[in-house]
């Protein structure tokens, strides 16, 4: 499962970073997948930055510089990837 947490509003291609409007927290060690119409790759975060500091986690309404592995573009969505839940393959397990 995914959850929408931001969408990237700027992609530095110098040095691979995005810029993400995020509309719902995330942290170091989480695995993202960023979708657009010609984006389509999943990373884990391995390093964020909030107004050139380092930080670990970050709350929604925040704009957070993302270390990417392959290029972004503005409009391209941020979704987390949710660990299995109790509903797997379409079998509810109530």
């Amino acid at each position: 499962m995914e959850k929408r947490v931001g969408k990237v509003s700027h992609y530095f291609a110098r040095i691979g970073v995005a810029v993400l409007e995020l509309e719902d927290g995330l942290a170091v060690g989480d695995t993202v997948h960023i979708v657009g119409y010609n984006t389509d790759f999943s990373q884990r975060v391995e390093s964020m930055e909030v107004e050139h500091r380092k930080i670990q986690e970050v709350g929604p309404g925040a704009d957070v510089a993302l270390k990417v592995n392959d290029r972004v573009r503005k409009g391209d969505v941020l979704y987390r990837i949710l660990e299995s839940s109790t509903v797997e393959s379409g079998f509810d397990t109530r």
